[in-house]
């Protein structure tokens, strides 16, 4: 007797080989056609957006290689047509095949091949470079398939079908999701409603979804951007300072979230310590971003003057942050300059970066606070700021301008008109110093001192080197916030403080850099640059 077509036997034939689309291994990535890019658009709402965010995560291996599919529940190797369908399954070339197969072979289906199906279907809907089309009712279908059968499966396949279907973009108020939800509700242990129970149940599952591997390697903007809107009341702080440190690994500048854990901080103000405190500030400083919250200073400064003495390298690190945005209160200067302070540090493990960042703060006071009278950091215990480049140039080293610049620079001034890397005092590293002479000339740097002196103040005018320092200040795509146009906090420091020791600084923008073409209109660009500036050099220069 024939068998219907789709149907399998005991030794069914795999698809053909050569099949474009991703295999059953790849990883998906959502693409322009897929469902999920469809939630993203325009029409979707920010609840959706959040509701796809707050799902709990699963384990990472559930979008990866089928590895639940393997064996059954109870160990035992699969018998040859179920293992066979599996196979089909994985290798399907279209969402109608992944039907097809599920829907004549009833007797073949376990519980584990739905979520293989569903795995299969997010790689063909990511599959390069033309996604096959879907059509509504194969879906309804699937959906239904799934359906019809969850009250059979354990709660791990309950699990990760439900954690597909959402990435995949099934509605979270869909009768697919709503089953799987249900199922799920009946196969876990009752338990007593916690007060609050809405809240708490948002917090923590948004907490999950912020500590999840996944989500911290890959910065949703998107959907980081649609939870402006909860209430920071809602959340706990520990949610908060995952909040704070997602947008400062990321580099995102998101004014309304910043607002939010502004006024969580000065709402929550009596329930925090200065270990929490320190890192929901931290973004504010990096991403160089004062708050408009009007009461956010006057917490701090009342948060610090309560934890100093308790903390003290939380207490620095939260000076950090508003050195960065020139807010610095005299009162908490004051204390961590005192004798007492310096004193219970020196014997921490912390000590070094806590000399350093005093370091820091004391030419902050030299440099911006010009009316501060209170202790400074002895000379002593000053150590050099930052002695080498910042570890996120060092590891971008390969993506950076640097070195085509100083070919440029190389063969337009002479590799002795220059120098490259050099710290000057306090402990500033700069990209390029150039020596220039009251009349423009670009000296040779052997010749020349390249420090200017520092403290500026303490040297009269009379006695400076009438010589001009100036410094190229590469600004790398990576020096400031997401959107590119606000510097980093630790960078437009740096500037800052360079400029205000004597430095003239000649900064050179990535989009500048990228435009260029190749040394030859690097060059062109670096004289246009210096010439623009007055700089001569050559014969005519000297």
């Amino acid at each position: 007797m024939r068998r219907p077509r789709g149907e399998l036997g005991p030794r069914a034939s795999r698809p053909t080989e050569g099949a474009t689309c991703a295999g059953p291994g790849e990883p998906w990535s959502p693409s322009p056609n897929s469902m999920l890019r469809v939630l993203l658009s325009a029409q979707a709402s920010s609840a959706r957006l959040s509701g796809l965010l707050l799902l709990p995560p699963v384990q990472p291996y559930c979008l990866g290689p089928s590895k639940w599919g393997d064996r059954p529940p109870g160990g035992a190797p699969h018998a040859g047509p179920v293992q066979g369908l599996q196979r089909l399954l994985e290798q399907a070339r279209s969402p109608g095949e992944l039907l097809r197969w599920l829907g004549q072979n009833p007797t073949k289906v376990r519980a584990h091949h739905y979520p293989v199906a569903l795995r299969r279907l997010g790689q063909l809907l990511g599959s390069q470079p033309r996604p096959p089309p879907v059509e509504q009712a194969t879906l309804q279908d699937l959906s239904q398939l799934i359906i019809r059968n969850c009250p059979s499966f354990d709660i791990h396949t309950i699990h990760v079908c439900l954690h597909l279907a959402v990435l995949l973009g099934f509605p979270s108020d869909g009768p697919l999701v709503c089953a799987l939800e249900q199922e799920q509700r009946l196969r876990l242990p009752p338990k007593p409603p916690p007060p609050l129970q809405p809240v708490l149940r948002g917090g923590l599952r948004l907490e999950a979804a912020l500590s999840c591997p996944r989500f911290q390697r890959h910065p949703q903007h998107h959907l980081i951007r649609s939870l402006a809107e909860a209430m920071p009341e809602e959340l706990t702080p520990h949610v908060m300072v995952l909040l704070a440190q997602h947008l400062a690994r990321h580099r995102l500048r998101e004014p309304q979230l910043l607002e939010a854990i502004a006024h969580f901080l000065v709402a929550q103000e009596a329930q925090l310590n200065s270990k929490v405190v320190q890192k929901l500030v931290l973004p504010f400083g990096r991403l160089n971003y004062l708050p408009l919250e009007q009461q956010f200073m006057p917490c701090l400064e009342r948060i610090l003057a309560r934890e100093a003495g308790v903390a003290p390298l939380a207490t620095v690190n939260i000076l950090m942050s508003l050195c960065q945005l020139r807010c610095l209160p005299f009162r908490a200067l004051h204390f961590v300059f005192s004798p007492g302070f310096i004193s219970h540090i020196s014997g921490t493990p912390h000590a070094l970066i806590v000399r350093r960042y005093l370091s820091l703060l004391d030419t902050a006071v030299e440099l911006e606070l010009p009316g501060y009278r209170g202790p400074r950091l002895p000379r002593r215990q000053q150590v050099p700021i930052f002695p080498q480049p910042l570890i996120t140039d060092r590891a971008r080293c390969k993506y950076s301008h640097k070195d085509i610049v100083a070919e440029g620079l190389r063969q337009l001034l002479g590799e002795e008109k220059y120098r490259q890397d050099l710290t000057v005092p306090p402990g500033y590293c700069t990209d390029f110093l150039l020596c220039v002479s009251s009349s423009g000339a670009v000296l040779p740097v052997r010749t020349q001192d390249p420090f200017l002196p520092y403290p500026p103040r303490s040297c009269p005018y009379t006695t400076r080197d009438p010589a001009q320092r100036v410094v190229l200040m590469l600004r790398e795509r990576w020096h400031f916030c997401r959107d590119g146009r606000v510097l980093l906090g630790s960078r437009a420091l740096r500037e800052r403080h360079l400029g205000l020791m004597g430095y003239q600084l000649l900064p050179l923008p990535f989009e500048e850099l990228e435009s260029q073409r190749g040394l030859p209109q690097l060059k062109s660009y670096l004289r246009q640059k210096l010439q623009a500036l007055g700089l001569r050099w050559g014969p005519e220069g000297g």
